[in-house]
């Protein structure tokens, strides 16, 4: 019964390790893109911008509708005529006009042959479309950012909890060679004491490691639309760091930023020809067709026999409409949009100068984080030999717990540095690649 438990915990523990995902971060930045809802609506805002291109083009095609009526008049209106027209001179005779029942149906057609403002409609709905494609890939650009900066959190924290772990287990370790030193007298037992301190504390620290790991995951399940029940696992190389001092320049005005504001720009310009429009004429096309039946009945079905009677009739018009004047509203809608675009302009400025800004200081961070890399790897290196030897030299009475433990608490410091510096880089080099406009390149 004992080995079948084994071989069945055993089993179990295969098969959660099994449904572990190992994701690296162009998993992530993949699975966010088909997933998160941002990537969804951008995408539907870019395919509602084809109907929206449709309805604007509707209004330059020709307009046709069928209208039908059936009326019926219990009372007919009379009208007073001179009675010299029924040979009753001196009189006014009351004559009803119309019949009881009145059906119509009408087919009317327009076209639009002239209209400024449909013309100027059917450019800017082209170019909304194409502002919806570049706010797609800022709002991906977005997500990437947001993402890859969750995931090395999560990276960073998966590091301290491992730190944590190898040093209670070191400091353990410790704690039974003096808990043996102290059961043969060779130990005082303030020194077993302060060791066990030490590891209750590195036992609670661990617990908060624990706690924040799982916050840090949750964090990136939920950037990237995974379900907090999927369990996740990181790579081991996804800290690295392999680049040189980053020095080279780039072009901002390339930056999907400065292309959304380019397109609300030429918006804003079609906004204002919009206006302008008002002052053009208008000129369209109209004609109806229609079938009228009258008669003491209900037409429908109904013959000349039964006092209905049928007839059908036409008309074709030209429209011309000319604007004189409208009390300025035209003119003052011209001035609002042209003060529009004068605040897009200041718009576009600072936004330059803002990617600028951010730009130098991310090539500065960049470059400081390399340097502070590179010490806090050799910090580290060095701390584990001083705790190596102050471990030999405690245990052969040539340094003290206190020694000792302060070795380990500066190996912990420097392990700690050396993981924040490399997240630094990281958060640095996702700044570099933004700048360039390469967020994208995450995906290769």
């Amino acid at each position: 019964m004992k080995n079948r438990l084994i071989l069945a915990f055993a089993f179990l523990t295969g098969v959660m390790h099994a449904q572990v995902k190992e994701l690296t971060l162009k998993d992530a930045v993949q699975y966010a893109l088909e997933n998160k809802a941002e990537a969804k609506k951008a995408k539907l805002q870019v395919e509602n911008s084809n109907h929206q291109i449709a309805e604007v083009r509707a209004q330059a095609l020709p307009q046709l509708a069928i209208n039908s009526s059936l009326t019926v008049n219990p009372i007919l209106q009379q009208s007073a005529l001179p009675g010299e027209f029924f040979g009753a001179p001196g009189q006014v005779v009351l004559v009803p006009f119309g019949q009881k029942w009145n059906s119509t149906a009408i087919a009317s057609f327009s076209q639009n042959l002239f209209n400024q403002s449909v013309f100027t409609g059917l450019k800017a709905a082209k170019t909304t479309r194409e502002f919806y494609q570049v706010n797609q890939q800022l709002t991906e650009e977005q997500l990437i950012e947001k993402v890859a900066s969750s995931y090395y959190q999560v990276y960073v924290y998966q590091q301290k909890l491992k730190i944590a772990a190898s040093n209670l287990e070191s400091t353990k370790k410790v704690r039974a060679i003096i808990d043996g030193q102290f059961q043969n007298g060779l130990a005082r037992k303030i020194d077993l004491d302060r060791i066990s301190v030490k590891v209750s504390n590195l036992e609670a620290a661990k617990q908060q490691l624990i706690n924040a790991v799982q916050l840090q995951e949750n964090t990136l399940k939920f950037f990237i639309g995974m379900p907090m029940n999927e369990a996740i696992q990181l790579p081991e190389n996804t800290m690295e760091v392999t680049a040189a001092a980053f020095e080279q320049n780039t072009e901002v005005s390339k930056r999907t930023e400065m292309a959304l504001l380019k397109k609300q720009q030429e918006l804003l310009t079609y906004q204002k020809k919009a206006f302008l429009a008002e002052y053009y004429p208008e000129l369209s096309l109209t004609a109806n067709y229609g079938y009228q039946g009258l008669g003491k009945q209900m037409p429908w079905f109904a013959k000349p026999a039964d006092g209905v009677y049928w007839t059908d009739f036409s008309s074709v018009g030209l429209n011309l409409r000319i604007p004189v004047f409208n009390g300025f509203s035209t003119r003052s809608r011209v001035r609002q949009a042209e003060v529009s675009l004068q605040k897009i302009e200041e718009d576009i400025k600072d936004t330059e100068l803002a990617l600028n800004y951010q730009f130098e200081n991310a090539k500065t961070q960049i470059n400081n984080s390399i340097i502070n890399v590179n010490t806090q790897e050799k910090n580290m290196k060095l701390a584990k030999e001083v705790l190596e030897n102050t471990k030999n030299n405690y245990l052969n009475g040539l340094a003290s717990l206190t020694e000792l433990l302060d070795a380990e608490n500066a190996l912990t410091e420097a392990q700690n540095n050396y993981t924040s510096a490399q997240l630094e880089y990281k958060l640095a080099e996702i700044q570099i690649i933004k700048s360039k406009g390469e967020l994208k390149n995450l995906l290769n």
